[in-house]
């Protein structure tokens, strides 16, 4: 995957994405729960995000990175991971997940539009995540439909999310082409 820069307009801030290289795991895991610890809180309780934060490993993310999925990462100038996402064969985006520190400097949002591209280039025609309560909203502002609110049991947790779809063709269910 070639380097994509990206600025955001409102503060100035940078971030290089590229591809998920062999000794990111570790780095990605700590990421992700770094994430879900932070900005957890805002939409779910202490249990749920202890249980959701722990679903996650070193070894679970190589897998994930060395099973033909795309994976984008996202880098500060310096080489600080500020956030990493996910796009499946089939068009499901599995992980999409920002630092703390990256928070409001659109990491998210250009992570989400790499994916995105590389769904197009490669002609699937819908997209699909199991979002967050919080990232539901980054997902409806790039054109996702809700689909169903889905209430799972995680690590003993009781938890929700929203099952989303975004079709990439003029028509549901029209084929790419």
């Amino acid at each position: 995957m070639p380097m994509h820069e990206t600025r955001d307009a409102g503060n100035g801030a940078q971030c290089a994405i590229r591809a998920c290289l062999p000794g990111d795991a570790a780095a990605l895991a700590e990421l992700y729960r770094r994430s879900v610890g932070h900005f957890g809180p805002r939409a779910y309780s202490p249990a749920q995000v202890a249980a959701w934060a722990g679903g996650i490993s070193a070894e679970k993310i190589a897998a994930c990175c060395g099973d033909g999925r795309h994976v984008a990462v996202a880098v500060a100038p310096d080489d600080t991971l500020l956030g990493w996402g996910d796009l499946e064969q089939d068009g499901h985006v599995d992980f999409l997940y920002c630092a703390p520190e990256a928070e409001g400097r659109r990491v998210g949002s250009a992570l989400y539009d790499t994916l995105e591209t590389h769904a197009r280039a490669a002609g699937m025609a819908r997209l699909y995540v199991e979002a967050s309560e919080l990232a539901r909203h980054l997902f409806e502002r790039r054109g996702f439909l809700l689909l169903r609110r889905n209430e799972l049991i995680v690590n003993g947790v009781a938890i929700h999310n929203f099952s989303m779809e975004k079709w990439l063709t003029a028509t549901r269910g029209e084929c790419a082409g």
